[in-house]
């Protein structure tokens, strides 16, 4: 059977009708009748839930095929290879002088695009620099721009102006760069203003990108100091291509590193407010 909006569709030779579409739809829009029927108007998400969770693959939706999805019998990484990763990733500020293959970043940026979203709204732009070219002209403007203000007296009080004068002091006199760290690439995630969580969203998307990079052997580092200096150029959002509508979650630069962590680090205790309630 088919529907044609979400084009959702049973193959009845398949079908062992254990009713698990139905009982895991989120949106309620399947019931039932022998087979699976669908409810066009009931607000379907488009999580492909239905599909993913048919032991079968009888469940088709949205013109997906279930024998191109992959399985996920035996695919997972261990308990113990999911603590190490997320122990011994490190914020890496040393990257060697060379580009990460273009189709990599496009499969990482793949990958990432599955990271949850509220609502499954979909709506995160990875906007990224692949170009080493690009970086370096970024790199040139930000620090020019960022050397005016602070000749000018116009760098903010507090820490966003203590750290964006020393930038720029240590790019003139040494050559260092503290706001990019020499990386090759650049990658900020933005949403839609008018998504229903884009500020998580975003967050969720980079978080998910960083582990993706880690796995791979790459390096990343969150850039808040990058996030200070595009507050003071704001304009800059537009040249990058990000739209005006946008809510910009975080920056991260990434490449190769130029440095190798053998373990991981020892921190306190995780902060845990265990809730109780009385009945």
């Amino acid at each position: 059977m088919e529907r044609s909006m979400f084009n959702f569709r049973v193959d009845e030779e398949r079908c062992i009708q254990c009713g698990e579409c139905a009982a895991d739809c989120p949106a309620g829009v399947i019931t039932m009748n022998g087979i699976p029927e669908f409810n066009e108007d009931g607000g379907c998400f488009s999580c492909q839930h239905c599909l993913a969770v048919c032991p079968t693959g009888a469940v088709s939706i949205l013109g997906k095929n279930p024998d191109e999805s992959l399985p996920l019998a035996g695919a997972f990484p261990t308990p113990g290879q999911m603590a190490a990763l997320v122990k011994g990733r490190r914020s890496v500020r040393r990257y060697q002088n060379e580009e990460v293959a273009s189709a990599l970043i496009d499969e990482l940026l793949d990958v990432a695009g599955h990271a949850p979203t509220g609502v499954n709204n979909q709506s995160v732009l990875f906007t990224v620099i692949k170009e080493q070219l690009v970086m370096h002209a970024l790199r040139r403007e930000v620090l020019e721009r960022l050397g005016k203000l602070k000749e000018n007296g116009r760098l903010p009080a507090g820490l966003a102006g203590k750290y964006m004068g020393g930038a720029v002091k240590l790019w003139r006199e040494e050559g260092k760069d503290i706001i990019f760290r020499g990386a090759p690439h650049l990658l900020i995630t933005s949403a839609p203003k008018a998504s229903p969580c884009p500020a998580q969203d975003t967050l969720i998307a980079l978080t998910t990108f960083q582990m993706l990079a880690h796995a791979h052997g790459l390096g990343t580092v969150w850039d808040g100091i990058f996030m200070m200096a595009l507050s003071l150029c704001p304009d800059l959002t537009g040249r990058l291509g990000i739209p005006a509508e946008h809510v910009i979650g975080y920056a991260m630069v990434f490449g190769w590193p130029a440095v190798e962590y053998h373990r991981t680090v020892q921190r306190s205790p995780a902060q845990v407010n265990a809730v109780r309630f009385e009945v």
